[in-house]
């Protein structure tokens, strides 16, 4: 029986965001990429993913999915063999960020969602990456599906969260992190934090990568994943 991988997608992502690692990842471990839009709350979000995972896994989130993985740590952290957090970071919105978002779920619920538009797209992906149309389409398209109330569910779940670097020094499982360099959303300072925090691991700045490696970069990602999850070159094929 081949061990389970649980991927957890960011804001308005969906197993899109994952399928490069699915793609590499597939025939050595089974792939569950859990739906985050049914709760505007985190540790029900996290209930939710245990409610649906096997006794242990493998977990990887991106953004806020690597605060959904972090509330993981704490609800469950004996059922989690290894983490892995990308783009993503422990602490709590500053007063800003929660003004802004504030400010989206007001005009969403006005009626005036957007999801991500090529406006928005500098803050999520590097800027050599702004031209690639296969890569911007999917990525607005993955808005489009996942929809206003999941935004709406997942943006109240976000500025509901706590604090998480407390909570890293008591993380014990084999751990990478990995970050975009042009990480304008959770840059590398703040991975470089929680790398700080959690004894032994791992840090990984993927250059030309923004907010999205696992699109942006999944070469370099999926060979990262690989010797985390004990994938051997020899086996990669």
């Amino acid at each position: 029986m081949k061990p389970t991988l649980i991927l957890l997608p960011g804001l308005l992502c969906d197993k899109a965001l994952w399928q490069h690692q699915i793609n590499a990842l597939e025939a050595y471990v089974d792939v569950i990429v859990p739906d985050l839009t049914a709760s505007d709350n985190m540790r029900e979000l996290a209930k939710s993913v245990l409610s649906i995972a096997p006794e242990s896994f493998a977990l990887a989130g991106l953004s806020m999915g690597g605060y959904v993985a972090m509330e993981l740590m704490r609800q469950a952290p004996q059922r989690i063999t290894q983490l892995a957090l990308i783009d993503t970071s422990a602490r709590p919105d500053t007063d800003e960020s929660r003004r802004k978002r504030r400010g989206l779920i007001q005009l969403a619920q006005k009626g005036d969602f957007k999801g991500v538009t090529p406006r928005l797209l500098p803050m999520l992906i590097a800027a050599s990456r702004l031209q690639d149309e296969e890569l911007t389409k999917l990525i607005i398209d993955m808005a489009g599906r996942v929809g206003m109330h999941a935004f709406l569910n997942q943006q109240t779940a976000i500025l509901g969260r706590i604090d998480s670097r407390p909570h890293l020094s008591l993380i014990t499982v084999p751990t990478v992190i990995i970050c975009g360099e042009q990480d304008a959303l959770t840059p590398p300072e703040h991975a470089q934090e929680m790398a700080n925090y959690i004894k032994g691991a791992e840090l990984h700045i993927i250059p030309g990568a923004g907010h999205l490696a696992p699109l942006e970069q999944p070469a370099p990602v999926n060979r990262i994943l690989k010797k985390w999850l004990g994938i051997s070159e020899k086996n990669n094929g």
